[in-house]
């Protein structure tokens, strides 16, 4: 697979009057096409900064991004990101929420439309594509969110923890729907969370992010596709991986 993200030496530094705060700090990664990174961590690691400078909405204070080779720098419907809020407009239905990407790009609106409701099928909101996010669940307003996010036709898609706040049932059935999504289209993933059973029910690689964006595993997850997560959750690859990310995890916070 080639190379798709390529992150080199990357420091962001906040500052706030005469105080310095280092979120990030000579962060390294590779991103391959068509896989599904999950970055585990806890609260505080850098994990949502890294994703905004992947992104290209902040810049970095020190190293680069590159996206295919060349210099990242600012936000391309190259690369899709889905945040933890919800950013539909209120004033849009389900519809016009999706068709929104596609309609700055300049796409002609009986195309947008046709796409829209092919999304809309694929995330489940099949009879409410006129609803608005107003009367529409927390699970459903993230499927809406989803499907927007793929309208821009991006290859490369980031998740700050999209399904963080919804109840366990929903969240895993959200899951299941990523996953059906990703190995029908195989776009790139990375995607933000805390929760280990997440980062491996989804990933083919998770990496463990410590203080200030310090990697302390990279590891491949060798369970079979396509998956379903109860059988996933049993798999003996799956009980392995989830020890020693927990180790993981405890021993970076405390160093």
């Amino acid at each position: 697979m080639s190379t798709v993200l390529e992150v080199k030496g990357l420091t962001k530094r906040f500052l706030r009057e005469d105080t310095a705060t280092i979120a990030l700090r000579d962060f390294n990664l590779t991103i391959e096409e068509g896989s599904f990174v999950t970055i585990l961590g806890r609260s505080g690691c850098g994990k949502s900064t890294m994703l905004n400078l992947l992104s290209g909405l902040t810049k970095p204070t020190a190293g680069t991004v590159e996206y295919k080779g060349v210099p990242h720098t600012g936000p391309t419907v190259d690369i899709g990101y889905l945040t933890q809020s919800d950013t539909l407009m209120p004033w849009r239905d389900v519809l016009r929420n999706i068709e929104m990407p596609m309609e700055l790009q300049g796409i002609a609106s009986e195309e947008r439309k046709r796409r829209a409701m092919e999304l809309i099928g694929k995330v489940g909101l099949s009879g409410f594509e006129h609803s608005y996010p107003a009367e529409l669940s927390g699970g459903m307003r993230r499927r809406a969110s989803l499907a927007r996010m793929l309208a821009g036709g991006a290859g490369t898609v980031l998740m700050d923890e999209p399904f963080g706040a919804l109840d366990a049932q929903l969240r895993s059935e959200l899951q299941e729907e990523l996953l059906q999504l990703w190995q029908a289209e195989r776009f790139t993933v990375v995607f933000i969370t805390h929760d280990i059973e997440e980062a491996l029910v989804l990933a083919d690689r998770v990496v463990v992010l410590g203080p200030l964006g310090r990697i302390l595993r990279d590891e491949q997850v060798n369970i079979e596709r396509p998956r379903t997560l109860d059988d996933t959750r049993v798999h003996p690859e799956f009980i392995r991986l989830h020890k020693e990310l927990a180790t993981a995890l405890k021993e970076g916070a405390t160093t």
